[in-house]
Formats: C-alpha cells, structure tokens, sequence
C-alpha cells in the first residue's frame, strides 16, 4: 500500500472535521442562531462536506504527500475554496438568503481555505519546529550544499522536511552573485566557491552536497580540489545524464568518486549510430558475467539481437547478469551458458548449435600478481582459450571477432601481459588468413569500478580503518569508466576490418598515490592522521607506468577521434604456431619455465631470472 493510500482516510476525516469546524465559527461570527437553526446547520455542513470531498478529489488534493505540501496544494486550496465559495454563494442568492447568508458564505469559505491549510501545511510546520530541537540540542548532522538552483533547491527542501535523516542544511554557495545573501526555505546563500572553506569553519560543517547535475567534469574537478581540503565528507547527484527522468532527491546521491577527479567528460558514443550491425545477429559474450563481459551484455541487449548468448565459467556472475537482463528485458532472446573457454569440445558445439555472427571474448585471467605465481593459468586460459574461440569463430563462420586486450600487452613486464600479447598476434594471423570473419583486439587500461580495481579496494580498505595500500609512490595508470571501455570496444567492433588493433584514448595517466590521498580526504579522513596510506613496494611483474603501444607500431584515427588503429607489427606466423604447440605442451604438462618460453615468443618480454 502507498504512503498516500494508507493516508487517504485519514486526510478525508480530517477535512471532515474542518468543515464541521468551519461551519460552526462561521455561524458565531455571522450571528447565525444555531439553536434556532440547527437543522439548517446539519444541512448545509454535511452537504459542504460532500462538496469539499468532491472538489478537492477532483483536484488530486488527496494525491499530495501533507509533508511535502508546497506552493502547488496552496494554490490548489485556493482554487478549491473559490469554487466552494461560489456554489454557497449561488445557494444563499437561490434561497433569498433564507437559508444562508452571504456573509455566512464568505466567512465560510475563508475558513475553509485557512484550515485547509493548516491541516495541510501542520506536517511541514511540526517538522520545522522538530529540527529546530535538534539543532538545538546540538544533535543535527549540519550540511552545505553547493548550488542554488533547482537541483539544490529539492535538495534542500527535501532535507529540511524528510524525517528520514537528521542533516540539517545550513548554508549554501553559488557563484551567481545575484544570489548572494538570499535564502532558500529560510537556509541563506552565503557566497560563492570562494567562501566554502571560511563557510565550513564557521557552520561546522560535516559533509558537503554538489548539488550540480549539470556541471562539467572540468568544473567539478575544480570544486572538489577545494572541497578535499575541508576535511568534510562530500556527496554528489549523478550527472544531468543520469537524472534523464526528472527527479532529483537525497536517495539519488552518492559519494563522490575518483572518476569525478579525473577532470575529463565522460566519453559519450551515439551507439544508435553504429550498432547496427548488432541488429537482428546472434552475438556470443565469452566471460559474458565478468565487469566488461555484463555491460557488453548490457549495451547488447538494448539494440535489438536476433539471440544475447553469455557464456562463463563463473555460474554465480552469469546468473546475475541473466537475471537483470530478464527483469528489464522480458522479450530478449537470451541464453546463459556455463562453460570455460578452455574446453575445445564445449566451444565447439556452442558454435555448432547456437551459429553466433559476432563474438566478443572478454574472458580472460587479469590479475598480474595472481598470473605471476600461476604462469601456466595465465597460459592455459588467456591464450589458448583466445585460440580455441577464435577458431571456433572462424570455422563456423562468424562475421566479426572483438578480442578485449590491455595495455600491459605493451612491452609486458608479466605474463598477464605477454599472454594478452600472444593473444593479440594470435588475432592478427588468425584474421589475416579467415575468408569470412573480421578479427579486431581493442586494448585499453585500467577500468574503474571493475572487479579488483583499485578504487573498490581502496574504499573495502578505509570500510576496515585502513590502512590504503599503494604499491608505489609514482606508479601511474590510464583509467576509464566501465561503460566508457565497453561502448568504445562496440563502436570498435564496428569499425572492424581484419588482424587490427584498435588502441582507446583515455586521457591522461592518473598517479594511483593521488587518487588514494583524494579518495580519503573526499570521505571526511585526513591522510596520515586518522587513516594511513601504507607504501607496500611494486609487485611481481608490476610497471611503474603503462604503455598504450610499442615504438614500432603507428597510431591512425578513426572517424571516432577517441579510437586508433595501431599499424600492425609483423611476425612469423609460423613461428607463432609452432611455439602455441610447445607453450600448450608445457602449460597442460605444468612446466615451470613458462616464463622463458613467453619470453621467446613476445620478444618485448623478459621472465624473471
């Protein structure tokens, strides 16, 4: 039941008891003899009180939250009062004023309008009494928020009237100086940015709201470089992009994330322009319930496939990921399948059942310190589950291959990266030679929010009391968001030849020690005091920074101005077959010199002494 049903009765029993009220001052004030008259005055009260029922039904005034009544059920009110007004004013002229008299009419319908809102606006009244005890009593949660407009305004407005959080907005900034020593339901506009750290001292403020949806990334960038030296926890709303159903509420704001510091717009594709060669085809997402493999799915299903098949060894990731699809997609073709890329055999009736037109194989083993002490899995998986897809795709006669690759494929100093190396030459020799089916890698860095990234790890660290770990001082990394990576991957796709690698641009390096120190002052802690950030010493096969290709290879631009083409590097694909035959012999055999035999393979690549 909702919140408006379950009070309907009860704001009907109320007007009930206004009318009655209404009815009995009116007739006090007017000299009416009630006693004289009582019949007339059960009369005209009850048939008023049906009048009021129905109008105000009529008027949705039942419909309206009275915690949220605002300007619109005032207006409503005095529309109602009119209408009210006239009707008892046309009975009293009908009557010859026997019955009722104008005077009685008008002080009537007066009163009807001021309880009316009273009633309605009491909720309102008691909840700012309620927090002005609170704060009072030195118990609120005292709020900035920065921006004055609309988004602001709700907020606001919403905080002061919820009784479902105690933070108490207590000053707001806006650079509009023709805001300035204004208010806001009663909260003033102090200044603009320049003012937010003396506003902080002096309104003892604990967390700062941005309330700015349509902000750009420059521009909160700049913001939060002021906020982080306040010591305050800071909140944001999502973008313009994210509110696309009009509503703005405290429900809706998140923290303040480290991609909000990277100081660039979020990449934005039209992928209603090109995603039509997903239309109507079977498309198959190996590592489908993985972080980049569910949001392909995602994109995917909402342009039309003939058939979404997500396969992955992981039942619980592909499971979740089936079920979002089925709940907001109840017509998608979908299959979810339990397989690993390794088993040929399995693969191969896959292809044979399902005939997929386009695969994107994202399943892949990514965690470097993991692959450094598991070679041979890095081997096994990477590899020559890459091969076993991709010929299963060529025989089968799939018309395009997207291969997720990565950065650390670049003169890879592990073998995470010199196996998505392999995986890439594999890719080229494969496309080269196949008569029906476009083979294309896309490689590209670090993804926020994914599985393992460092963000989550960073706020699963400072959830515990830290400390923030970071393996050295001035490594640095490239960073996208997760849809981000996967719509440039889509677009890519599209984009497909043969034997291409296709390299994203994703601004510039990010240093990993900034983003903790930003994370944590961005929660409300102070770096080195009461949350530590550990320097723990790069790890096995760790870079200090990331390369996007190697000196050899050419960037050429897209029509996308964020996607290149790397200029292919040549390479014996002899040589490359006859070395997948050892590296298959040594890796199911459990060899450990796998390091070495990479490294002859992926000449960029030196193993370990």
């Amino acid at each position: 039941m909702t919140d408006t049903r379950k009070y309907r009765k009860l704001y009907i029993l109320a007007d009930i008891v206004m009318v009655v009220i209404a009815s009995f001052m009116s007739a006090l004030l007017t000299g009416f003899d009630i006693k004289e008259n009582i019949n007339i005055m059960i009369i005209f009260t009850a048939a008023e009180i049906v009048e009021v029922i129905v109008v105000y039904l009529i008027l949705k005034l039942y419909s309206s939250l009275w915690r949220y009544a605002s300007v619109t059920e005032l207006i409503k009110i005095a529309a109602g009062s009119v209408i009210i007004g006239v009707v008892n004013c046309l009975v009293a002229l009908i009557t010859g004023r026997e019955f009722i008299t104008i005077s009685f009419a008008t002080v009537n319908v007066l009163l009807i309008f001021v309880l009316s809102g009273f009633t309605r606006f009491s909720t309102r009244m008691f909840k700012l009494l309620k927090r002005g005890g609170i704060q009072s009593l030195g118990t609120s949660y005292p709020v900035m928020i920065i921006g004055g407009g609309d988004a602001g305004s709700m907020i606001v407005k919403e905080l002061i009237y919820s009784d479902k959080t105690n933070k108490n907005p207590v000053c707001i900034i806006d650079d509009d100086k023709a805001k300035h020593r204004t208010t806001i339901f009663g909260v003033p506009i102090v200044g603009d940015r320049t003012q937010i750290l003396s506003a902080v001292e002096k309104y003892g403020i604990k967390e700062i709201i941005l309330a700015l949806p349509s902000i750009s990334a420059k521009e909160k960038k700049e913001l939060l470089d002021i906020c982080k030296d306040t010591k305050c926890k800071v909140s944001s709303l999502p973008g313009i992009y994210e509110l696309a159903n009009g509503t703005v509420s405290v429900s809706k704001l998140r923290e303040v994330e480290i991609k909000d510091l990277l100081g660039r717009e979020q990449i934005k594709v039209n992928l209603d322009e090109i995603m039509g060669y997903i239309e109507g085809k079977v498309v198959l997402v190996t590592g489908g319930g993985g972080s980049i493999g569910s949001e392909l799915c995602r994109q995917i299903a909402h342009h039309n496939p003939k058939q979404l098949i997500i396969l992955d060894i992981y039942e619980n990731n592909a499971y979740d990921i089936e079920q979002e699809l089925k709940r907001k997609l109840p017509n998608l073709n979908l299959v979810a399948l339990i397989a690993s890329v390794r088993d040929n055999g399995k693969l191969e009736d896959v292809f044979k059942t399902y005939k997929p037109d386009i695969v994107f194989n994202a399943a892949a083993h990514k965690h470097v310190p993991l692959m450094e002490t598991s070679p041979n899995e890095a081997i096994k998986n990477n590899v020559f589950g890459t091969l076993n897809v991709a010929k299963c795709a060529d025989k089968y006669n799939a018309s395009r291959f997207v291969q997720i690759s990565t950065d650390k494929a670049v003169n890879p100093t592990n073998i995470m990266g010199a196996s998505k190396r392999i995986c890439e030459m594999i890719i080229q020799a494969i496309g080269k030679k196949s008569k029906t089916c476009k083979f294309v890698a896309v490689r590209f860095g670090n993804v926020l929010g994914s599985n393992g990234s460092v963000i989550p790890l960073f706020k699963k660290q400072m959830a515990e009391g830290g400390p923030v770990t970071v393996t050295h001082k001035d490594i640095i990394r490239y960073f996208m968001t997760i849809p981000e990576a996967v719509s440039l991957v889509l677009q890519a796709g599209a984009y497909a030849k043969s034997g291409e690698i296709y390299v994203l641009d994703m601004g510039e390096p990010v240093r990993i020690y900034d983003l903790a120190v930003n994370l944590i002052k961005l929660s409300g802690y102070t770096p080195g005091v009461d949350m530590e950030i550990k320097i723990t010493g790069l790890r096995p096969g760790e870079k200090l920074y990331e390369e996007r290709l190697m000196s050899e290879e050419g960037l050429e631009k897209t029509a996308n101005g964020l996607i290149s083409v790397a200029k292919p590097i040549k390479f014996d694909e002899d040589k490359l077959f006859e070395n997948l035959d050892i590296l298959y012999k040594a890796a199911y055999n459990e060899i450990s010199e796998m390091k070495k035999l990479v490294s002859e393979l992926v000449e960029t690549y030196k193993a370990d002494k």
